[in-house]
């Protein structure tokens, strides 16, 4: 399964959750993120890869 840069799949999607607090991630393919919506973070998406380092997410309202 290719997947386009950009882009996370939707099997990714199921499979990664956030390493806080092991909820579930929201894609926001606008800005390359992944939201966790509990934890109020938000994990950039590089190049396609999800970097999901506590210390490397962006804090949320």
């Amino acid at each position: 399964m290719a997947v386009m840069q950009g882009e996370i799949s939707a099997l990714l999607l199921e499979i990664l959750v956030c390493p806080l607090c092991k909820g579930q991630l929201v894609y926001d393919q606008v800005n390359q993120e992944l939201i966790c919506y509990q934890s109020k973070l938000a994990y950039k998406i590089i190049e396609g890869i999800p970097i999901m380092l506590i210390d490397q997410a962006r804090k949320i309202e």
